[in-house]
């Protein structure tokens, strides 16, 4: 499959065209067509999803940490530490899939890039532009260097180029996030915070693509870019950028960011904004307005209200915020309940906001405490568990909607019977309608059938070598090797030894003879011998 990815800072793909007419689905045309039931939860998908979280986190946890460096901030070193375990975190899925010396190459090369980051920072700071163009440099020789890697993990199923061009639009993001935020335009700097999350995701599609086509067995020829994959991800987007824009939100305004942080509340109504469209795609405009109605008012108008209680120390007003949170754990679980029809149960939807809600609180109760590894730790917790929201919700569509998210199957090809006919003492060879002399004959020996295994094997399409020191034949069909050794009557498969249970020999035409019955067997060819004329038929579903 050819990979293209020229628009990386293009937008994830909403629900609208994920699921177009739904609304008028009654009204809309069917064709007979085979399809396969759709599922996000497919091997293809969840890697999708787990790039996702940790391309997404990397992100989220790179801008954090290169603000609080620049504004030397308290809990700088928990962000910085916090970005570097991500980069450490991602090493068991490059291990699954490399192994350990590509997981070690992907951390040296990923690790230091943060590294780079940092550098800027503190480069920027004291305004040394040596150390500036340095950092700058060292960022520019990541993006070769790991787009490089890229290309040959996936044996060029993700091409350089596009992966070049990738990393290169992730990390002019990255530089314009930080450029703004140092300028005090945080409007504008959360506005390419958004752009460079979302291109993320953009991102994990590519490479997941990538990889389950370089390996469909280890993914069990599932597909990373379905319909029902890109409305998981989308979720995961969505559902992501919410807990990361909450949590920072609140850190400003506790700490008195007055204009950061109302730059992050006009960011996080354009996730609402986000959010609202993507409900409106499936559940229509009064589905999307009761979304928003029980979304805003008791979820993010009340986490302003909680920071002013923690910040104040009023345990009153903080019960009262907490009273109204517990109500929207309810109330929302309940419209997801009935708009899901029963998909994703009430119960499962609470206990999942409710755990959403005390993780949110938490990051904020940590940081104001000055317990920012805590709090860090808390915020990577929290900022997990919306990807299991993304896959519940989006699991609850798919059922729903199952007709609307299956993909065509391609019908498997007919198998191709292959026949292969041989006759004692003759020289004529035919396998289907192609008629061929071999230099040797089968024979009849000791009771036994022995037949020419070169000839039988290359004719089916195997490849055939000789070792004449140790005069060993090795036939490789397929997956399948198959070592045999002249004068003698064990053989290996594979690796494993067996019992031909009659001898292999070299007869007088130079030619290695094996048993007929032995070798068909071993084969899975079903074998037909015709005493009269001594021919033998072998037939086979290729």
């Amino acid at each position: 499959m050819k990979m293209k990815m020229k628009k990386f800072i293009a937008p994830v793909l909403s629900l609208t065209l994920l699921m177009p007419g739904i609304a008028g689905a009654a009204s809309a045309p069917q064709t007979p067509m085979t399809m396969m039931k759709a599922s996000v939860n497919t091997p293809a998908a969840d890697l999708r999803a787990n790039l996702d979280h940790l391309l997404s986190e990397h992100f989220a946890l790179a801008v954090t940490a290169m603000a609080k460096a620049y504004d030397g901030a308290k809990d700088a070193d928990a962000a910085y530490k916090a970005l570097d375990q991500n980069a450490l975190d991602m090493q068991p899925a490059i291990a699954s899939l490399y192994g350990d010396a590509g997981a070690k190459e992907f951390e040296r090369i990923f690790r230091a890039h943060n590294k780079y980051t940092d550098d800027l920072v503190k480069a920027t700071k004291m305004g040394n532009q040596a150390g500036i163009k340095q950092a700058q440099d060292n960022i520019n020789g990541f993006v070769e260097e790991f787009s490089t890697f890229l290309s040959t993990a996936t044996e060029g199923k993700l091409p350089k180029a596009a992966a070049k061009q990738a990393l290169k639009v992730h990390e002019d993001l990255v530089q314009k996030v930080f450029d703004e935020y140092v300028a005090g335009d945080y409007a504008d700097a959360y506005k390419a915070y958004r752009e460079g999350f979302k291109e993320m995701f953009d991102v994990s599609k590519a490479l997941s693509t990538a990889i389950t086509t370089q390996m469909p067995e280890k993914f069990e020829n599932t597909k990373a870019d379905t319909k029902a994959a890109d409305l998981r991800s989308a979720l995961n987007h969505l559902a992501s950028e919410h807990f990361a824009l909450s949590a920072l939100q609140m850190q400003e305004e506790f700490d008195g960011r007055t204009a950061a942080s109302n730059a992050l509340v006009t960011a996080e109504a354009g996730n609402t904004a986000d959010f609202k469209a993507a409900i409106a795609s499936v559940y229509g405009n009064d589905g999307a307005n009761a979304f928003e109605k029980i979304w805003v008012t008791n979820h993010v108008n009340a986490q302003s209200d909680y920071v002013k209680a923690v910040k104040n120390n009023d345990a009153t007003a903080r019960a009262a915020v907490e009273k109204r949170i517990d109500g929207f754990t309810t109330e929302f679980a309940t419209f997801l309940d009935s708009a899901t029809a029963g998909n994703l149960p009430k119960a499962a939807g609470q206990q999942a906001l409710t755990t959403h809600e005390n993780q949110v609180q938490n990051v904020l109760d940590q940081y104001a405490a000055g317990n920012y590894d805590a709090s860090y730790t808390t915020n990577r917790e929290g900022f997990k568990v919306m990807f299991g929201v993304g896959q519940a919700l989006g699991n609850a569509i798919v059922t729903q909607f199952n007709d609307k998210f299956q993909e065509p199957t391609t019908p498997a090809p007919a198998p191709v019977m292959t026949t292969v006919w041989m006759q004692l003492n003759s020289k004529m060879l035919k396998i289907n309608d192609k008629t061929t002399n071999m230099d040797t004959t089968p024979v009849l020996w000791k009771n036994t059938t022995y037949i020419p295994l070169r000839f039988l094997s290359e004719g089916i399409g195997a490849t055939v070598k000789w070792d004449k020191k140790a005069q060993q034949v090795t036939v490789m069909a397929g997956d399948d090797t198959l070592e045999f050794w002249v004068n003698n009557n064990v053989m290996e498969v594979n690796g494993v030894k067996k019992n031909v249970g009659a001898t292999v020999f070299v007869n007088k035409d130079g030619r290695t003879q094996v048993p007929l019955r032995f070798i068909a067997e071993l084969l899975n060819w079903d074998v037909k011998w015709a005493q009269k004329d001594g021919s033998i038929t072998l037939t086979k579903s290729m």
